[in-house]
């Protein structure tokens, strides 16, 4: 074993990106989970921002929220999504973070005036960050951002050439996805590009122990061998990572080609035989529904599904309780008016607006939250969409005609919804204050707080509790000066932070079920454990469509 227990695997990726690196390190710590051993995920990634906070979800995208408030890459909720691991700042590590770590160090003198490098100080800061999510757990599972041959992701690699020596062979497993193409005019699989990739990671000193090979169909031994042969692996270490019709099937995929086998054989690891029985009837319920529900998703990253992923996944888990499959219409909010709601948003059966940021669509947004309340359509508003459900509530409502956002409009009489410039953090037990001028990075009510549930309101009979945590990422708040004129008009405050403060969730009553909440629900859904908000919502979508039955298409 290792110097502190843990043993290490890394996951790098070849040919081109999105090959689904993420997936495979998620399914790769649920087949070890399966076992009995824990296990725990990190990600590396090149580029030089801090933290993906600030960047735009059309280039990275979704921001993906823990705990304990960190920023963090999409893939870390793939993670928690098929592992136990619970993860946090730790786990996720970017160039610019790397740097940042290195240059405060610099500056207060830790190398006594030595020439700082990226051999060994970013290297050495590299794997100090491996090791600190090593603790109490059997595997660390670290995935390297980017594509073999990028000028950026060479330290990171560096980094995890060294890491054998430090901990040791057996306590070090390198684990390459490729590609292997099936060519239609030639009429066969193609293993050139995963041969040029292995010989690139080769190049720069290691040797994957295991290939993982994306292909449309299950790679016969001959051209297993063929793989083997030219890149120096034994024949049973070369997997087929093979397309599924849903991503839950890839922890089965990989069992059935050995993969978990070889990863406990190559790190000397003892371990009970894997239990997979869950895994197995979540596919049989994800791919064998009796309903169907068509939810709107009204945002304006939805050219980019990838910026709304948690989401999605949510989505589909609330379907899985309620034994039906979940179809999705993404809707550009820019594209919606007041006039042609009826005509985008007839045919679905609920609607949901996600959380963003920003001026652009929200006119569409604000329509289509009171097109869901006045037809009695479900709807689920999520961090600005609660808030803009609230300002459609003031405006045709509660008679505030020219409410909005301060975010949006600054000039606005009625700002029902504004910038809270001072509150008590509870995660840092300490008074916050922010302004319009603050950084956009860091400046959020970031992280899980705690909240309190009124009962007799729909969230109570969701959470079936009346204390709960939730996940939160953003600056704008529900403007407590006019909670008693939107209460006298029908709004319902079913949610508080437990000082009663701050305004967590907003009920409509009277509708079959309306609910927006300040936080980011879909952060927390699991398949095994779908998130209750989300499997309350499908079942109200679910009755408003009559129980709409799902009939496969014809082959």
């Amino acid at each position: 074993m290792s110097e502190k227990g843990a043993k290490f695997i890394f996951v790098t990726g070849g040919v081109l990106s999105s090959l689904g690196k993420g997936l495979a390190s998620a399914s790769i710590g649920a087949l070890l989970e399966s076992r009995g051993l824990t296990v725990t995920l990190q990600k590396l990634d090149p580029y030089i921002n801090v933290d993906p906070g600030t960047m735009n979800p059309f280039q990275h995208g979704e921001v993906f929220v823990t705990d304990d408030g960190a920023e963090t890459d999409l893939d870390l909720g793939h993670y928690e999504r098929f592992t136990h691991a619970r993860l946090g700042h730790d786990n996720n590590f970017t160039t610019g973070k790397i740097y940042d770590q290195v240059i405060t160090k610099e500056r207060r003198g830790d190398y006594l005036g030595g020439t700082v490098q990226v051999i060994p100080h970013i290297t050495d800061e590299i794997k100090n960050s491996i090791r600190l999510v090593s603790k109490d757990v059997d595997i660390v599972i670290v995935e390297i951002g980017g594509t073999i041959g990028d000028i950026e992701s060479l330290p990171f690699l560096e980094a995890i050439r060294q890491f054998r020596a430090d901990a040791g062979k057996e306590n070090v497993l390198y684990i390459h996805l490729t590609l292997v193409p099936y060519i239609g005019t030639a009429g066969e699989l193609k293993t050139k590009p995963t041969q040029h990739s292995v010989k690139e990671l080769r190049s720069i000193g290691i040797q994957p122990d295991i290939l993982l090979c994306r292909t449309d169909r299950y790679l016969s031994k001959e051209i297993k061998s063929k793989i083997a042969l030219f890149c120096n692996v034994s024949t049973d270490a070369v997997i087929t990572a093979k397309d599924v019709e849903c991503i839950y099937e890839v922890p089965l995929v990989f069992h059935s080609e050995g993969l978990d086998n070889k990863i406990v054989e190559l790190l000397n690891i003892w371990t009970r035989t894997p239990r997979l029985e869950e895994w197995e009837q979540l596919c049989r319920q994800l791919t064998h529904p009796e309903f169907r529900v068509n939810i709107a998703v009204v945002g304006k990253y939805v050219d980019l599904t990838e910026s709304y992923k948690s989401l999605n996944e949510a989505l589909t888990h609330g379907g899985m309780l309620n034994k039906c499959r979940v179809d999705f219409t993404f809707l550009d909010s820019e594209t919606i008016t007041p006039d042609n709601c009826a005509d985008k948003l007839a045919h679905v059966d609920g609607i949901l607006v996600p959380g963003g940021f920003g001026s652009r669509g929200i006119e569409g947004k604000i329509s289509a939250a009171g097109y869901a309340r006045e037809r009695k359509i479900p709807y689920f508003g999520i961090c600005l969409g609660m808030q803009v459900a609230v300002v459609a509530f003031a405006r045709h409502v509660a008679g505030l005609e020219n409410a909005h956002s301060s975010e949006i409009d600054p000039g606005t009489p009625d700002p029902v919804i504004y910038l809270l410039t001072e509150w008590f953090d509870d995660q840092t037990q300490t008074i916050q204050t922010r302004t319009e001028a603050s950084d956009k990075g860091g400046t959020m009510r970031l992280g899980a707080y705690p909240c309190t549930l009124a009962e007799n309101s729909l969230a109570f009979t969701a959470y079936g509790r009346k204390e709960i945590s939730e996940r939160h990422r953003h600056r704008y708040e529900f403007n407590n000066q006019y909670r008693a004129k939107l209460e006298e008009a029908g709004l319902k405050v079913s949610g508080t932070s437990p000082e009663g403060d701050l305004v967590e969730i907003v009920e409509i009553e009277d509708h079959p079920w309306f609910l927006g909440c300040q936080f980011h629900p879909e952060f927390k859904s699991r398949p095994m454990e779908p998130h209750p908000l989300f499997r309350d919502f499908i079942k109200a979508a679910l009755i408003h469509s009559g129980y709409r039955k799902f009939e496969p298409m014809p082959m």
